[in-house]
């Protein structure tokens, strides 16, 4: 399937309207929607301070501090996995 980006508006009656004219072939097509959702957050809460990172070695002491945290379903051996097999084409 070839992916299209464009704008479109949804009517009150529940049509979509795409605002811009199309140039792909006539035929069946499948729609899927994204619609923006707007924020509730109107301040910025205070972050807790995230705790520092340690590293035996000497060259990775500022590397860690940076960087993001696992997510707590974080499997090491699935994401081994999926690199070998992008890796092999598998």
């Amino acid at each position: 399937m070839q992916a299209y980006k464009l704008n479109a508006t949804i009517d009150e009656s529940g049509n979509l309207i795409i605002d811009e004219p199309l140039n792909i072939a006539p035929g069946k097509v499948e729609v899927i929607i994204l619609q923006p959702v707007p924020s509730l957050k109107t301040y910025t809460e205070p972050q807790p301070e995230k705790p520092k990172r340690k590293s035996k070695v000497k060259a990775f002491e500022g590397l860690f501090e940076n960087a993001p945290p696992t997510p707590p379903d974080f499997d090491p051996d699935q994401a081994r996995w999926e690199a070998l097999k992008e890796k092999h084409n598998l």
